[in-house]
């Protein structure tokens, strides 16, 4: 029985696992929408959410901008989708309460069967 234990594997070790979200969560704030499986969009969304939740509290009045950004940093692969996160995504959703990205099925993947998803950051 799995109660009480949160989270994904998704077949990978932990730094492998580590690896991919970080991979996915860069692409996804660079180019807006990524095309995925399923298993791996439900894992990687609510980091991203998280993210740009903490870049907004960073980009708000009496927030510590610094310190935001280099958590964010810290959890990006590029420097510049970092720097992309504060200064398109933030300001973007400044006003929304969160549900900042949506999950849209595609259908099955032909080689596998997996099924796919497009994972993207709502406007």
């Amino acid at each position: 029985m799995r109660h009480r234990k949160a989270g994904f594997k998704l077949g990978r070790s932990s730094g492998h696992r580590r690896a991919l979200y970080r991979n996915l969560v860069t692409e996804l704030f660079r180019h807006g929408r990524i095309r995925t499986t399923e298993a791996k969009a439900r894992a990687v969304r609510p980091i991203a959410e998280k993210l740009i939740t903490k870049a907004k509290k960073g980009l708000a009045p009496g927030g510590n901008y610094i310190h935001a950004r280099r958590l964010t940093a810290a959890q990006l692969n590029d420097p510049d989708v970092a720097r992309k996160l504060f200064e398109v995504w933030a300001p973007r959703y400044e006003n929304r309460p969160g549900g900042y990205t949506r999950i849209i099925k595609l259908g099955p993947r032909k080689g596998d069967g997996a099924e796919m998803v497009l994972l993207e950051l709502v406007e």
